[in-house]
């Protein structure tokens, strides 16, 4: 049964890995570097910052460090030096197969990403603390395109996303609660009944930046993926 799961996981993984595109290997360079999201997460801080204290907020900042830090190391610091399952850039068995950009191969084991672990982990929190349709919306986009570009660079297999994004949510939800917890020791209760607030209190014209700010973010993506295919 494993080794069923096993070979349709690197047969799904051949089937959507890289393309013949310099244009799209460009694409998804950039989508898969964290750098390329720097202005992205510093709209959502002040789409908070203009919505809670400075005492609210730094517990917020604490928070995302918590769930990121529970997802990051369940996936690099527990699993994949547990389960030694090598990438597929790594993998013997597909040596030759596997289309690589850049000569990119990350680390030697994969099970399961660390990519898809913490990009949902932050989806799933702020969604929570933002609970706009929009924003939701815009953070599951994020973390899974963010998570689909390390199967099409060749570093991890489906499974890997699929483990890693089941990880992030259940991290992103734990630590949502523990906000609500302390939120409650803190006797802080936000509520808001008016249409220009979202339910958890942030102006929804303050939380319209933050799928702007995404669709700024792929709009340099795909300048930059133009300039990378003139260059290669």
């Amino acid at each position: 049964m494993l080794e069923t799961l096993i070979h349709l996981d690197q047969k799904l993984l051949l089937s959507l890995n890289g393309s013949e595109s310099v244009f799209w290997d460009g694409v998804w360079m950039a989508i898969t570097t964290v750098g390329t999201w720097t202005v992205f997460y510093l709209v959502i801080l002040i789409v908070l910052a203009r919505s809670f204290d400075v005492r609210h907020l730094l517990m917020i900042i604490f928070m995302v460090g918590i769930a990121i830090l529970l997802a990051d190391q369940g996936a690099s610091g527990i699993c994949k030096p547990l389960v030694h399952r090598f990438r597929p850039t790594h993998e013997p068995a597909l040596e030759g197969l596997v289309d690589v950009v850049d000569g990119y191969r990350g680390g030697l084991y994969g099970f399961f990403s660390s990519h898809a672990a913490n990009g949902f982990a932050i989806c799933t929190f702020i969604s929570l603390i933002i609970r706009y349709r929009w924003v939701t919306f815009t953070m599951i986009l994020y973390a899974s395109l963010s998570s689909f570009s390390r199967i099409y660079l060749g570093v991890h297999y489906p499974g890997d996303i699929l483990c890693g994004t089941i990880w992030g949510v259940i991290c992103g939800f734990l630590v949502y609660r523990l906000y609500l917890y302390l939120c409650s020791r803190m006797s802080e209760s936000r509520k808001f009944f008016s249409a220009a607030y979202s339910s958890s209190g942030i102006l929804k014209d303050d939380a319209h930046l933050v799928p702007l700010s995404y669709a700024a973010t792929l709009l340099f993506v795909f300048i930059y993926a133009l300039f990378y295919s003139v260059n290669h």
